[in-house]
């Protein structure tokens, strides 16, 4: 199978690096729209356009799915990109609300919810997960994450300060939700802040329980091409996936 994933910038190599842990394909097709990132602080409107304009770039390519990887085109996008679309496509958040419901069955348990301003205004977390049963949500957005992973920082003094502005006032989670694929680059020092008690749930690990419960992936012998694809800078795009996958790409 030939699989493609799309992302607003980097963010989405994260999942992408779940996938080649587990060989689930032959071929990974991967665009960054990294002249345009971040989408989490655009309009629906322009979330939509921009999706669709992704669309259009796989449609070049002989694929059999689509996983948007990121959380604000899979929060307002996924309707109108599944209608013109002649390949399933997948979104991130539904496999991360099934992931937490595997592994967190009480429903009382604190739940966090990190991702982008646009992700959280839409409700999608919020909503699925009251209609699970669980009641004790918080929902922050985290927006300036984005930055600091795209500029390759992923620990140190400028997150730390980033993350005191945003969890000061929090108390430890029973569950994170990292609602933003570029979110599980600094997943490490998430977890340090909360003194490595909270469970994460990270995209990339979810979409592949979701893909073997749902679509019967299976691991494969051989090893997973992937070609990198991006709107601007496609170099520094192909470098970060060296450093974050520690493989090559073309």
């Amino acid at each position: 199978m030939k699989i493609g994933v799309f992302d607003s910038g980097a963010g989405g190599l994260s999942v992408v690096k779940s996938l080649l842990e587990h060989q689930l394909f032959d071929e990974i097709i991967y665009y960054g729209d990294t002249a345009r990132v971040p989408y989490g602080t655009k309009d629906k409107n322009t979330i939509i356009r921009y999706s669709l304009e992704a669309l259009e770039f796989f449609n070049n390519f002989d694929i059999d799915l689509l996983i948007t990887a990121c959380n604000t085109v899979s929060a307002y996008a996924l309707k109108e990109m599944r209608e013109v679309s002649r390949y399933d496509i997948i979104g991130v958040i539904e496999p991360g609300i099934m992931a937490l419901e595997n592994k967190l069955q009480d429903k009382n348990s604190s739940i966090l919810i990190t991702a982008t301003r646009a992700t959280i205004a839409s409700r999608r977390y919020q909503n699925e997960l009251q209609a699970k049963g669980y009641r004790d949500i918080t929902a922050i957005q985290t927006g300036l994450f984005v930055p600091i992973v795209e500029e390759g920082i992923f620990d140190g003094a400028i997150l730390e300060e980033v993350m005191k502005h945003y969890f000061k006032n929090l108390d430890k989670p029973s569950a994170i939700i990292l609602g933003c694929t570029h979110f599980p680059l600094i997943s490490k020092a998430i977890s340090s802040y909360f003194d490595n008690k909270p469970l994460l749930i990270h995209s990339g690990e979810a979409i592949v329980e979701y893909l073997e419960q749902k679509y019967g992936v299976t691991q494969k012998e051989s090893k997973n091409n992937l070609k990198i694809f991006a709107s601007d800078n496609v170099e520094g795009l192909r470098f970060i996936a060296k450093e974050w996958l520690n493989t090559s790409s073309s």
